[in-house]
């Protein structure tokens, strides 16, 4: 990948076409998100319903385009490293076990960037890529880049490096959307590795963190409301330690709230309890619960370090920006009937290719990553 050009204000990618600000996202704290429809888009979305069956696969489901995030799956994985001081202690730290709880931590303070109301990021294409940097306090710079590597089923990779540091992530995210009723759920597939190679002491030291899965409750009846669920684990087998994480929703009498425990694998001594909100304040306690716990991450408090991105004009015909432009500007401005028609051009572009590379005999394959059994990578990396 070449360098990332960047521009005068990293928020601003052309025009009015823009990133999603502050005053679109959730406020800090806000236990969870309710939407109510109007009489219209309620309609179009029982319509939807009318048709499904309880079970049903949604992915081939043309979802109505008010129930869109303006941004793209592989820019939303950004939101993971809006705090990258986090990741930037773990080389600097000679303990496993702390840096272990900084690992976790890292990937608690994702959850809190997340936009209003119920709504789901675009759907990338198939050859669909996302690249950005950050610059960091310490004057080091991260690099990101992402690509749809599958359509179906569909499968985002990504890779983020700060090579001062020695950090990188990659991973994979692949959500199987799911209708239950009067709800619709993504269990998502797949996961991230951490690791920080040129560290001697850090080598073999890799982190497996796997992902909740979201529903969306209330699309039948009631308020309409989103919210993370089940059972996810950060695991690192060299150091023997994993975190087992509970995301609790509605069903347990909360919202945004987290329960998990970090502890030795192969003994099952509890080191840590986490409790709190992932919106809010998280905590952190030594196990047993002997004396009081300590804030683990405050979202209010946290700095959200800003993504650059190259304007519009200088991006590649199928970057996330560029691509879902005209999406993005009828969204905005709230033109749900044009915004529903440069969908369409989007995807019917989409199959149209498929059908030409079948009938050539030709075989997609990926720009930036290389499949390893079920892992993707990289390609050209080091470490």
């Amino acid at each position: 990948m070449g360098p990332v050009k960047v521009q005068s204000s990293p928020t601003e990618v052309c025009g009015n076409i823009v990133a999603v600000s502050s005053d679109e996202r959730s406020e800090i704290g806000s236990d969870v998100e309710q939407e109510v429809l109007d009489e219209k888009p309620r309609s179009i979305l029982m319509g939807i319903i009318s048709q499904l069956r309880k079970g049903m696969d949604l992915h081939r489901v043309a979802l109505p385009v008010f129930v869109l995030e303006p941004r793209s799956m592989l820019e939303r994985i950004t939101d993971f490293f809006a705090h990258p001081d986090i990741l930037a202690r773990v080389p600097q730290t000679q303990d496993p076990v702390e840096r272990f709880v900084h690992v976790t931590k890292y990937f608690l303070a994702g959850w809190h960037i997340r936009p209003k109301g119920v709504k789901k990021p675009y759907n990338p294409v198939l050859g669909e890529i996302f690249r950005a940097s950050w610059n960091i306090d310490d004057k080091s710079t991260s690099l990101y880049v992402a690509e749809q590597v599958s359509h179906h089923p569909p499968m985002s990779a990504f890779f983020y490096a700060n090579p001062q540091n020695h950090i990188m992530v990659e991973g994979t995210m692949s959500p199987i959307s799911k209708f239950l009723g009067n709800s619709a759920a993504s269990f998502m597939e797949g996961g991230s590795y951490i690791s920080f190679p040129g560290v001697k002491e850090l080598e073999g030291e890799e982190y497996f963190v796997t992902m909740p899965n979201a529903y969306a409750r209330g699309i039948l009846f009631g308020k309409m409301y989103m919210e993370m669920g089940d059972k996810v684990t950060v695991r690192c087998a060299k150091t023997d330690l994993v975190a087992e994480i509970d995301f609790l929703g509605f069903f347990t009498g909360t919202y945004n709230a987290i329960k998990g425990v970090i502890k030795r694998e192969s003994t099952g001594e509890e080191l840590f309890h986490l409790t709190g909100k992932w919106s809010d304040v998280l905590y952190i306690q030594i196990a047993p619960k002997d004396g009081e716990p300590h804030i683990l991450f405050d979202a209010e408090r946290a700095r959200v370090h800003p993504i650059t991105v190259a304007p519009i004009g200088e991006q590649e015909e199928y970057e996330s920006r560029r691509l879902w432009s005209s999406v993005t500007a009828s969204l905005l401005k709230q033109d749900m009937d044009a915004a529903t028609m440069e969908k369409n051009l989007i995807e019917d572009t989409q199959r149209a290719n498929a059908r030409s590379r079948d009938a050539e005999g030709v075989e997609w394959s990926s720009r930036y990553f290389a499949r390893h059994g079920e892992r993707w990578t990289m390609m050209g990396r080091k470490g």
